[in-house]
This record gives structure tokens, C-alpha cells and sequence, in this order.
């Protein structure tokens, strides 16, 4: 009996394959991928600010109105002062707040890209 010739691969232009199809969600991973890795760890580093719970409530806080540190410790009820200032100095590091000047106090109000997060936080939280 001789040996059958192995069969050749089918190289017909039929319809996308599963092997294909599962590619498509690759290219979207690709795109992602893509984005510049110095506004991934941007927004990183924004959602560590807020990542404590303090640091959120101060935010959202001061997304109603300015507010110096007694008013600030007073609403928040447990914190102390140097415990609010240390929050206030990564809110502000983070450029999440910024402080102005009104005879002894500091009043601390929201950055742009302080309101903006803000409105998303209240988004999620209703």
C-alpha cells in the first residue's frame, strides 16, 4: 500500500476563524497598552491621594466650599489638627487643593483638577 501525500493547508479566504475573532480583543489591549505610560501613573498617583478615606472626605469637604484647618477638623469630627495638615500637605503635593492666605488662616479650596475628580467621586457615590 503506498503512503498517502499529506495534505496541504486550506488557503481559502472563508469567513474570520475563532483564531481571528479572539485576536480583535488584542488590538484593543494594544491600544490601551499604547497610551503613554506618563498619564497612566498620573492618574496612578491622583487616585493614591485620594485612596485614604481622610484625604477623600477632605476632598469632598472642600467641593462644597473653602475651609481652613479648624473648620476642616470640626467637620471631620476625630482628626486632629496636625493630623488634617499632614492630609491637607499630600492633597496639596498632589495638586488637589490650593491654599489662600486671608490674615492668619489658610483657606484651602479645590483645583481644577480637584472639582474635576471631586465630580466624578460624587458621581460613584450618588
Amino acid at each position: 500500500m503506498a503512503a498517502k501525500p499529506p495534505k496541504s493547508p486550506k488557503t481559502s479566504k472563508a469567513a474570520p476563524t475563532k483564531v481571528a475573532a479572539a485576536k480583535a480583543p488584542k488590538a484593543a489591549k494594544a491600544a490601551v497598552a499604547a497610551r503613554p505610560s506618563a498619564d497612566i501613573r498620573r492618574v496612578a498617583d491622583l487616585l493614591k491621594q485620594v485612596s485614604d478615606p481622610t484625604r477623600l472626605q477632605i476632598l469632598m469637604l472642600l467641593a462644597e466650599k473653602e475651609r481652613n484647618v479648624s473648620e476642616l477638623c470640626t467637620d471631620l469630627g476625630t482628626q486632629s489638627q496636625p493630623a488634617v495638615s499632614h492630609h491637607l500637605a499630600l492633597l496639596r503635593h498632589g495638586r488637589l487643593i490650593e491654599p489662600r492666605r486671608d490674615g492668619k488662616h489658610n483657606f484651602y479650596g479645590l483645583t481644577e483638577g480637584g472639582k474635576e475628580l471631586a465630580s466624578v467621586v460624587d458621581s460613584v457615590v450618588g
